[in-house]
This record gives structure tokens, sequence and C-alpha cells, in this order.
């Protein structure tokens, strides 16, 4: 497994936290999303075998929310 930390910028709510940490959870290879609103981060575990940092990164901005890996 592995863990990328994603910056999110665009979320206001808890609503929003919520449609990022739906969007992460749903792509293959995803064992748990972590979605932090106050600190505009989520951390993501992964199979690198079935998705990407780049991957998860584009599921949240599909939501309408910007995003990119922090190391």
């Amino acid at each position: 497994m592995a863990r990328a930390v994603l910056k999110v910028t665009g979320m206001t709510c808890g609503h929003c936290e919520k449609a990022v940490t739906n969007a992460l959870r749903s792509i293959g290879g995803v064992s748990d999303a972590r979605v932090e609103l106050q600190n505009g981060r989520a951390v993501v575990e992964y199979d690198e075998a079935q998705t990407s940092p780049r991957a998860l990164a584009t599921a949240v901005m599909n939501e309408g929310y910007m995003a990119e890996e922090v190391a």
C-alpha cells in the first residue's frame, strides 16, 4: 500500500468534504481516504498497482475542486 497526501482547495463546507471523500473512495485500489476540510488536505491509502496520485487528484478535480499531490 502507498500513501498520497493531496492539497485540496475550494472546499467550504461539510458537503464539500464528503463529496471529495466519496470521489476518492470510489476509485479502485483506494483502501482509505481521510479528507480534512480545515486543513484543505486529503490523505489516501491506495494500491499502486491499481491507481496513482494523478488519478486521485483527477477524481477530486472532477468534483469541482483543485487538487495536487504534496510531499
